[in-house]
């Protein structure tokens, strides 16, 4: 059973960091897209960035330039996100997810992805 889980998120003032994971299991996303989705209260799910396989040329919200990192370790069937200069904008449930085609290139897409994960909460207080 394949399982995306997200992790590393919590409460943080304007101005700080975090760093989310999302650990894959079941099985392995070295070839595929994946992707980083958040939904604020009231709003519909939104595009925050995405890697291929190769982690060359991520693809990021405008809302996010600068200030996020995506990165992926194959290895370890794991991808992050490094959130600097965090913004009460910010605040969001962060969703995984990841592309079941091999190769595929990156998407800002929901439809394009295959794979969920449950969800980690980002807070930003001002």
């Amino acid at each position: 059973q394949v399982q995306l889980v997200e992790s590393g998120g919590g409460l943080v003032q304007a101005g700080g960091s975090l760093r989310l994971s999302c650990a894959a299991s079941g099985r392995t996303f070295s070839f595929n897209a994946m992707g980083w989705f958040r939904q604020a209260p009231g709003k519909e799910r939104e595009f925050v960035a995405a890697i291929d396989y190769s982690g060359v040329n991520p693809d990021y919200a405008d809302s996010v330039k600068g200030r996020f990192t995506i990165s992926r370790d194959n290895p370890k069937n794991t991808v992050y996100l490094q959130m600097n200069s965090l913004r009460p904008g910010d605040t969001a449930v962060y969703y995984c997810a990841a592309d079941s085609a091999v190769g595929g290139n990156t998407s800002s897409h929901t439809l394009e992805y295959d794979y969920w994960g449950r969800g980690t909460q980002v807070t930003v207080s001002s």
